[in-house]
Order: C-alpha cells, then sequence, then structure tokens
C-alpha cells in the first residue's frame, strides 16, 4: 500500500505585472516612434536666448552729433499697447518746448514710435488727467519707412528734466534714462537744487533699492517723513546747452517752435 505523502509545495505562479509590462510597451512606442519620424521633425529643443547687452557709454557730444533732433519735450499723450503693464509698442506725442538741434522746422505736436522690449527702449510715462506730463530732453532720429514720424536713438532717447523753484529747467542729476560718459564737466556743471516739480519726489517703487542706497550714500537723495525721497541735485539748461558741443542748428527760424 502506497504511503500517503503530503505533497511538495510548490512555489504560487507569479502573475504578470500588468503596469511594468505597460510602461516598457509604451517606451518601447515612444523609442519606435522617435526613430521613425522623419528628419525634418527632429527638431532641436529651443534654446533660451541671451539677455541683450547694453550699449556702451556714449559721449554727450557724440549722441548730439549723431541725433537729428535735440529738444526740451512736455508729454502730452501715449497711444501704447501693454502687456503686464508694460508698454510693448505704438507712439508717444510730444509738445517741443526748445529745439536745441534740428534739420527742418519742428512740428507742433512729435510723433515718436517705439515697438517691443529692449534694454534702449523709448517709452515714455503716460500723464494722469489730474497732472501735467514730464518733459525730457530727447535725442532721436528720423523714422525711414514713416515720414513725419522719430525714433529714439540707438543708445536711448531722453534724459528727465524738471522744474526748480527759480522756473527754471533743469536735468536731473546724475541723469538718467541714458549712458553717458561720465565727464568733470558733467560733475562740474551739477548742484544742489530745489525743484517745485512733483515728478522730483520719488516713491519706494520708482527706485531700486540699489539705486536708491546709491543716490542717498551720494547726497542726491533726501528722505522725507512720508517714505517717499527728494531728488536734490540737477544741471540746469542753459549750462547743459554748452556741453550738448556741435554742429547745433545755427538757423533760428528752424528753432522757433510754433505758436499755438
Amino acid at each position: 500500500m502506497p504511503s500517503l505523502q503530503s505533497p511538495t509545495p510548490t512555489s504560487p505562479t507569479p502573475r504578470p505585472r500588468l503596469k511594468q509590462r505597460w510602461h516598457l510597451r509604451l517606451l518601447a512606442l515612444l523609442l519606435t516612434g522617435i526613430y521613425l519620424l522623419p528628419a525634418q521633425a527632429q527638431r532641436p529643443l529651443p534654446t533660451v536666448p541671451e539677455p541683450e547687452a547694453r550699449l556702451p557709454a556714449i559721449a554727450l557730444s557724440t549722441l548730439t552729433e549723431r541725433a537729428s533732433l535735440v529738444a526740451l519735450v512736455q508729454v502730452l499723450d501715449v497711444d501704447y499697447e501693454y502687456t503686464r503693464d508694460f508698454p510693448t509698442g505704438g507712439t508717444a506725442f510730444l509738445k517741443p518746448l526748445i529745439v536745441y538741434k534740428t534739420a527742418a522746422a519742428v512740428p507742433g505736436i512729435i510723433d515718436v514710435y517705439e515697438e517691443g522690449l529692449h534694454v534702449h527702449e523709448c517709452y515714455f510715462p503716460n500723464p494722469s488727467v489730474i497732472e501735467e506730463g514730464q518733459r525730457f530732453l530727447v535725442f532721436l532720429r528720423p523714422n525711414p519707412q514713416v515720414s513725419g514720424q522719430w525714433l529714439g536713438m540707438p543708445e536711448g532717447c531722453r534724459l528727465s528734466v524738471l522744474v526748480t523753484d527759480q522756473n527754471r529747467y533743469a536735468l536731473r542729476y546724475p541723469l538718467k534714462g541714458i549712458d553717458i560718459l561720465p565727464s568733470a564737466e558733467l560733475d562740474s556743471a551739477a548742484e544742489p537744487l530745489t525743484f517745485a516739480d512733483a515728478h522730483a519726489v520719488l516713491s519706494l517703487d520708482d527706485l531700486t533699492v540699489a539705486e536708491r542706497d546709491e543716490l542717498l550714500a551720494g547726497g542726491y537723495l533726501q528722505a522725507l517723513d512720508d517714505g517717499n525721497f527728494r531728488l536734490t541735485h540737477g544741471i540746469d539748461l542753459t549750462r547743459f546747452r554748452q556741453l550738448l558741443g556741435e554742429p547745433l542748428t545755427s538757423e533760428r527760424s528752424l528753432r522757433r517752435t510754433p505758436i499755438e
């Protein structure tokens, strides 16, 4: 009589690892698809563009010589398209106050066009309905594609100008808007001034931390009790005119702005 023996235990049959096999099949399909794609479809991944480099600082006389129009202007209005509160294209309308250089009669309103975002862009702040437009000394060139329209210079187009308590025009100092090559003449022309211009008072949002600290350390900025700051130095435009260099317009009829 055969002996009754317990059956030898066997290992359970392993179940297929469906999830792992599915991943492997998907990977194989993807790899096969890549190799079957035509060569023109296998485009490289887009690269991140390099940051735009700033042009080197330019001498004031050189900038004046290259510009076709140099004038003190006041912003009347702007017609810009905006993306996330930043202008990305459009036209600024400027009223000429004093023309220092021109090759033709200057109209009552100067149209300055700009497009895109770049380091030396030529956009102007839009005045609100309750404030007068800011004043700038502008350096412009004709738009070769649109007659009567102007563009900024490659190095920049505007320097900030303020009104003093003596009702005179003075450039904000240190100069703001164009990288002008430093010089002993510019430094000696700067002086402490009291501005009666509302745009001489700046908030924390108007300054970077580094700019604020540098201006405070140099004595060019005064902290106010309300947390804002006041600019303290400038260059009188009459004196600055002597630093612009030649050639400037000699024909007075071209420099005379039309009477409105």
